[in-house]
């Protein structure tokens, strides 16, 4: 790792997304207090800016959503130098005016995951600042990304996603419950991937593509997996050609005050 630049930008790929780098990266086996990574980490270029990229899921989906290693992969990045991450995922709309081939850039996060570790302190009073679980300057330079002409998707510049366990989707009950909340977008994996960024004081953005209406918006037989996987698949190289355009959006290379969250706290270990 001395003779590599060290990444301050990472990419955290979701379903179907497994990899980003088009010339040669080099892979990096990071062991963690927390285990392996779900895959070993690439660091290739993008713009010229050296960028480390993991997938979510594993290289071949090993990983469902309720058994990723969330603290693994987010301590791994942070030891490697990554303080801003841009995350792409896929979800479900709950919105009929959001259809398949959205992109969401969520400005809040809803927990509906039950069971999975999601945090680094299990003693010593720490509590984070989550009210606003998303960088605003990562959030806005995806945003921009489209401003700039080059987003072949539609880029809708807010929205509440809610996070269930999976790996089952929603029955057309929770999901009509859900849109009546007022909330946007369904996922599996954005908790506790968000919080773990915030206690190791990394700006964290999601950034969300609509795969398909919700069980509870349409008629028919519901989600199916590989309808959710066809369409990701079908959106994926306009997707991922607007995470290269939003790392071009990104100033700065640490992390923002806004997401530094331990000024004047004691910690019980200090962080990688």
């Amino acid at each position: 790792m001395s003779s590599l630049p060290r990444p301050a930008l990472a990419v955290i790929g979701g379903s179907g997304f497994y990899d980003f780098f088009d010339n040669d990266a080099t892979h990096i086996e990071v062991e963690t207090p927390y285990g392996a990574p779900s895959a070993p980490i690439a660091i290739g270029e993008v713009e010229g800016r050296p960028v480390a990229f993991v997938p979510r899921h594993g290289k071949n989906h090993e990983f469902a959503p309720h058994t990723l290693p969330y603290q693994a992969n987010m301590w791994a990045l942070r030891s490697l130098g990554v303080r801003r991450i841009i995350a792409p995922c896929a979800v479900g709309s709950l919105r009929a005016d959001w259809g398949p081939g959205t992109v969401a850039v969520p400005d809040q996060l809803v927990d509906r995951t039950s069971g999975r570790p999601q945090t680094y302190f299990d003693g010593g009073g720490v509590h984070v600042s989550f009210a606003d679980p998303y960088c605003d300057e990562l959030r806005s330079a995806v945003i921009k990304s489209e401003d700039s002409g080059a987003a072949a998707l539609p880029v809708k510049p807010n929205g509440t996603m809610v996070v269930v366990q999976g790996p089952r989707f929603s029955t057309r009950a929770e999901s009509r419950w859900f849109a009546g909340q007022g909330w946007d977008l369904v996922n599996m994996t954005g908790h506790p991937e968000a919080v773990l960024a915030r206690e190791l004081e990394m700006c964290y953005a999601a950034v969300a593509l609509v795969t398909d209406l919700d069980a509870g918006l349409e008629e028919g037989d519901g989600v199916h997996a590989t309808d959710v996987f066809a369409e990701f698949k079908k959106n994926l190289a306009p997707f991922k050609e607007l995470v290269r355009r939003s790392i071009s959006a990104v100033t700065g290379t640490d992390t923002c005050d806004r997401c530094r969250v331990h000024a004047g706290v004691s910690l019980p270990f200090e962080l990688p």
